[in-house]
């Protein structure tokens, strides 16, 4: 039995193909149309999920979509109606798209399928639909390694539910409760990220990477004015300081007032209120995590979480839940937001609509997030002839040695291999990879490759096998959605003159033996890499440690700002042209910077990709 499960329309478009119990494909629009969180119909997405899973689009057993438009429509009237006649502007520009697509969404699908299928619609199987909170819960619970878990849901909104809890048990999914819209933790740290200048639903964890440089001065001010707090972590937030329900904008005047002026203009320069803005934020979300993880673990005597939404790649809180929780284990879908919805939708028809067991297996089943499309060696060649590049072939065996090498000698390696990730983190497929121990390759990286803001933190990619020595971790995170701290021997001290420095001053002050992943505060987002799951990166790790001593390496997105991740050959080249990266790996073909035939320097790309 094969089944297409799909999401779309509203930011994350995807699609994702079981094949009898089993993840088979998965891959979000963006990274072929190369529009950044493409919430078009994923054309392109199924198209490469089905030539995946070898099967024609009339051939499938079901579609499923991963959510419900009429609840949506429903929440979209009721909110309307209960804060009229506020909001009319807003509601005047929803109608026409509601009224001429969303409405009829099966219909819409039916059609933009046939014409992908090149057949009548009447020759497709049928489509299903599942709430969009069932589908974040499914992707949660049906991929983990646990028989039996609480399951935590957490975004903006969904049809109704913000935030949601369920019991695994098996193959089956139990809703227990939810908060409903307006109140939602998602749409709380997004009014922050707008209020601090980033952009909503994009934005978010530069919020998250910004809160270390700042202090939590406004905590109490948030628990006091903007959100009713109970001990148990539901939560109520006075929407009289947010303009979200109704309104084009995240907050209002009010809120302005409240934290002392206007929202600070997009790409303006940061200040220490924006920092303390974020640290506040970060550290209430965190609290609210923690008490509601407590919570279903008290209500339904569960040993295991999972969790999925987008507030769920809040790496940061996940952490802590891990440690100061009450749990055995968590584990989080890598693709948290609503790209994974397309995954949640067809195992939620898999398992709780046909009623088929879930499969018993070691680990989990999304293996290793590594879903999308590969190349082989006649794809690559042809893309990079037409290109002109100028390349060299190494056998499989020497490829690592020779990486290694580079990386060690401070080179920026863009790191393209095997099948392409799925969900927001690089995992090694597609990255760009350096030396963590470089003192220079944070500020090289964020300003000559990625083009992007100084302050984000880069994440490490460590053998799984080692992390503990190098971190405050006791187990995998193989989808860089733990944070933890780096260990107490690497760390360096600061001088009393560097403790005095505030805010962004503190960047360049080196806090470990492995400065460029080591976060103000000693924290990293680590990424375990396994031989199991990605093999060749696993090795280059190994031969990197062999020559370096040290078995970590730095791995970002292989992208520049506001750019989705890189696909093909092609892609990459591109990518790599247009930045100042050193070399390019992709299979068993190298190529270095100075070898290529040289281009006028042109920066008019850039505007190809609306900032993030």
């Amino acid at each position: 039995m094969r089944i297409l499960g799909v999401s779309a329309y509203y930011h994350d478009s995807a699609a994702a193909l079981v094949a009898d119990g089993d993840l088979v494909a998965a891959a979000q629009e963006e990274r072929f149309s190369r529009r950044k969180h493409d919430s078009r119909f994923p054309r392109h997405a199924i198209g490469y999920c089905l030539k995946a899973g070898g099967v024609r689009l009339q051939e499938l057993d079901s579609i499923v979509f991963y959510d419900k438009p009429l609840l949506k429509f429903e929440r979209l009237l009721e909110t309307y109606l209960g804060y009229a006649p506020r909001g009319l502007a807003s509601f005047i520009a929803a109608m026409p798209v509601w009224l001429g697509e969303k409405l009829n969404l099966k219909s819409l699908l039916k059609r933009e399928l046939a014409s992908l299928a090149g057949a009548d619609a009447r020759t497709l199987p049928p489509i299903l639909f599942t709430e969009h909170h069932q589908a974040h819960a499914a992707s949660a619970f049906f991929p983990s390694p646990f028989a039996r878990a609480g399951v935590l849901c957490l975004d903006g909104v969904g049809e109704w539910a913000t935030t949601s809890v369920w019991l695994g048990e098996a193959n089956r999914l139990t809703s227990q409760w939810e908060i409903d819209f307006p109140h939602s933790l998602g749409m709380l740290y997004s009014a922050f990220t707008y209020y601090t200048g980033f952009k909503v639903n994009s934005g978010e964890y530069k919020v998250m990477g910004l809160a270390p440089y700042g202090e939590p001065r406004y905590v109490q001010l948030i628990l006091d004015e903007l959100i009713d707090l109970k001990p148990d972590g539901t939560f109520r937030l006075d929407m009289e300081f947010f303009n979200y329900a109704t309104g084009l904008t995240m907050t209002n005047d009010r809120f302005d007032r409240l934290f002392g002026g206007p929202p600070r203009a997009p790409e303006s320069k940061l200040t220490q209120r924006e920092m303390d803005l974020a640290a506040s934020v970060q550290k209430v979300t965190e609290e609210v995590m923690l008490r509601l993880a407590r919570t279903v673990n008290r209500e339904l005597g569960v040993e295991y979480l999972c969790m999925a939404g987008g507030v769920a790649l809040n790496c940061v809180a996940n952490g802590r839940i891990l440690r100061e929780g009450p749990f055995r284990d968590i584990w989080i879908q890598p693709a948290a937001g609503d790209a994974g919805g397309a995954v949640g939708a067809a195992l939620a028809a898999w398992h709780q609509y046909h009623d088929r067991p879930r499969a018993a297996r070691e680990g989990d089943a999304m293996h290793g997030a590594y879903l999308g499309p590969s190349f082989d060696a006649p794809e690559i060649e042809a893309a990079l002839h037409a290109a002109g590049a100028c390349y060299e072939r190494l056998d499989e065996s020497a490829l690592p040695t020779r990486v290694a090498e580079l990386l060690a000698a401070g080179n920026v390696v863009g790191w393209f291999q095997g099948r392409m990730e799925f969900g927001p983190r690089a995992l090694g497929a597609r990255s760009i990879i350096g030396d963590p121990r470089s003192p220079r390759m944070q500020s090289v990286m964020n300003l000559k490759i990625k083009y992007r803001e100084s302050f984000r933190p880069f994440a490490p990619a460590v053998l799984a096998e080692r992390v503990s020595e190098w971190f405050e971790l006791d187990r995998p995170s193989p989808y860089m959605m733990l944070v933890a701290a780096v260990r107490p021997e690497l760390r360096i001290a600061m001088t009393p003159e560097q403790e005095s420095l505030f805010g962004i001053e503190r960047l360049n002050v080196p806090r470990s033996k492995i400065p460029a992943v080591t976060h103000v505060d000693y924290s990293a987002r680590i990424q375990t890499v396994h031989a199991g799951t990605n093999p060749r990166f696993h090795a280059l790790l190994e031969k990197f440690a062999a020559l370096t001593g040290c078995p970590v390496l730095v791995n970002t997105s292989f992208n520049v700002r506001g750019e989705p991740i890189v696909c093909t050959p092609a892609d990459a080249y591109r990518c790599f042209m247009r930045t100042e990266m050193d070399y390019l790996v992709i299979e068993d073909f190298i190529l270095a910077k100075s070898a290529q035939p040289k281009l006028e320097r042109d920066d008019s790309w850039q505007k190809e990709f609306e900032l993030d």
